[in-house]
């Protein structure tokens, strides 16, 4: 059997001779990372903090192969980024991961480990999502935006017509554009 082997270049770890598969487990600040080797065995495992230029930094430095991860808040642009930078990304639904979510050992090594080894065997078995582009991202943010401003004002309105009322009065009604002080101007 051919022996990855490592070597140094300014400190840096560089892999030659196999190709890798490696597990992403993302957190919100920090993410835990497992590359394995053709063979299966272990060649790297260490945490990287989930910023844009930790993981630009991190994963220029290893050769472009199979990397899988679970869906999640940083998933979006984590997989954008390992694209751009040359990979494969698979993203797998969180829910469908069951040997992840089921699992009694329930740590961030573990779970890349994990997804890395689903990623080496068959990477179908991980039940492989695609995110929308950025640009598709950019606009629901902003129609899930102001949908949260609107239930916002509206809970607002509501709240003080429900606290007007405890003191026997009514503000008239009007639509959510019409709310001023001058709406108030009789409770004096």
């Amino acid at each position: 059997m051919k022996k990855t082997s490592t070597v140094r270049v300014n400190g840096n770890m560089i892999f030659k001779g196999h190709k890798l598969t490696i597990g992403l487990d993302l957190g919100d600040r920090c993410s835990f990372h497992c590359v394995l080797d053709e063979a299966g065995e272990i060649r790297l495992e260490q945490k990287v903090a989930t910023t844009p230029e930790a993981m630009k930094q991190i994963f220029e430095k290893i050769p472009r192969s199979l990397i899988a991860m679970e869906t999640g808040t940083h998933s979006p642009w984590v997989s954008r980024l390992l694209a751009e930078l040359g990979y494969k990304v698979i993203v797998e639904h969180a829910q469908k991961a069951q040997l992840i979510t089921k699992s009694n050992r329930k740590d961030d090594r573990h779970d890349a480990r994990t997804l890395a080894r689903l990623a080496r065997i068959d990477p179908e078995l991980l039940g492989p999502v695609w995110h929308r582009s950025a640009q598709a991202q950019i606009h629901l943010t902003v129609i899930r935006a102001r949908a949260e401003l609107v239930s916002a004002r509206t809970a607002l309105v509501n709240a003080a017509r429900g606290l007007v009322k405890s003191y026997g009065h009514r503000l008239p009604k009007c639509g959510t554009q019409q709310v001023s002080r001058e709406l108030t101007a009789g409770l004096k």
